[in-house]
């Protein structure tokens, strides 16, 4: 697995993450009255946590995507 995510895009995903994993829970907003929609949420940011550790987007590497310098 070669590296094809850049120090930008992982901070933003490393928020995008923590926001989506948070939102269900402390956000109040209508849309997290269903339990399918708290879940969606919930996976996506784990998603978003789990490729910016990692440094690879499989879906980059799908649309030929590269953010990180080489």
């Amino acid at each position: 697995m070669t590296k094809n995510i850049g120090t930008a895009d992982r901070i933003f995903r490393i928020v995008l993450g923590i926001i989506l994993m948070a939102a269900p829970f402390v956000s109040g907003f209508g849309i997290f009255n269903s339990s399918a929609a708290t879940i969606v949420a919930v996976i996506a940011g784990i998603v978003m946590l789990a490729t910016s550790s990692v440094r690879f987007c499989p879906m980059y590497r799908i649309f030929g995507i590269q953010t990180c310098k080489l």
